[in-house]
This record gives C-alpha cells, structure tokens and sequence, in this order.
C-alpha cells in the first residue's frame, strides 16, 4: 500500500499513512472517505500540511489512479486518438498529474521521431516512421489569474501535437 501512495500519489509520508490505515483497520472497518482523510491527517505532520491542497489529496489520487486504472488507460488510448486524426489534425492533452504527463510527453516525442532503434545500433532496423510534430516544445500552464479563477487548474499542463501531413 506504501509504494502505491508513493508512486501514483508522490506522497513523501506514504509508509506512515500505510502503517496508520493499516492499525486503524486491526481495530475498526474503514467505513467512509471521511474516516480515510482523516487518518492520514493524523499521519502527516501538521507543520507540513498545506494552505492549498489537503493532506489526503495525494493519497486519494494515488488510489484513483491505481483503482481507474488512469495511466495504463492514457497510455493505451493515445495511439488510438493519433490515428483517428485527419492529417494535420491536432492532438491536445491536458494532464493534472506528472505521471500523466510524463507518458504524454514521451509519447509525443516517440511519435516525432523516424527512428526508435538504441543508440549503439548503427543502422536503423525498426522502420518507425514520425507520425506527429510537436507544436508546444515546453508545456502550457495555467496563469497565476487563470489559477485565482479556477483554482483546479493548478496543476494542469498543456501539450499539443499536429498528425503528420502524409
């Protein structure tokens, strides 16, 4: 349960809210994401909550991710919206969580490249082909004004790729 915290939530404190759901559960049933919260409160030292974000936030994302499946499903539908795209159509993602956006952006670069093939071999051997050119070479982020209205949007980045006129 810690390395699920701390992988998909990049929770620092994540072996302590395992080891606190973990007691909780030997003494009573988790009943309600209240009850949840508030046990990894107790985890998480006050001093470094945030004025911002709750202490659960990242512990609730990591199970959204892992319970939604949300990175295996991204990665498994951007090549799906890639090839429904007309020629010189444009793909845009906008993620919410660095893990999302680092499949984005790996995938956009793969995707902008004739070749795949390892560095030590000299020759190329795979045929890939570049099927998208990146139109944001750096992410688009919200502004601090966009960020007063919309204070969801925080964490938000842009990408953007056009399909390869062919």
């Amino acid at each position: 349960m810690a390395r699920l915290i701390f992988n998909f939530g990049e929770e620092k404190h994540a072996r302590r809210i395992a080891k606190g759901i973990v007691e909780r559960r030997k003494k009573d049933r988790i009943a309600t994401t209240g009850d949840l919260a508030e046990i990894i409160k107790k985890a998480i030292p006050r001093r470094l909550w945030s004025d911002k974000v709750h202490p659960a936030t990242k512990t609730f994302q990591a199970l959204r991710i892992v319970v939604n499946k949300e990175l295996e499903s991204l990665a498994e539908v951007l090549p799906q919206a890639v090839a429904a795209l007309k020629n010189g159509g444009r793909i845009v993602i906008i993620s919410f969580h660095s893990l999302e956006d680092r499949i984005v952006k790996d995938f956009f670069r793969e995707q902008a490249i004739d070749c795949i093939c390892p560095p030590e071999i000299p020759i190329c051997s795979c045929n890939h082909r570049a099927t998208l050119k990146i139109i944001t070479k750096k992410i688009i982020i919200p502004s601090e004004e966009e960020i007063k209205i919309n204070p969801r949007s925080r964490s938000a980045k842009m990408r953007v790729a056009e399909k390869y006129k062919i």
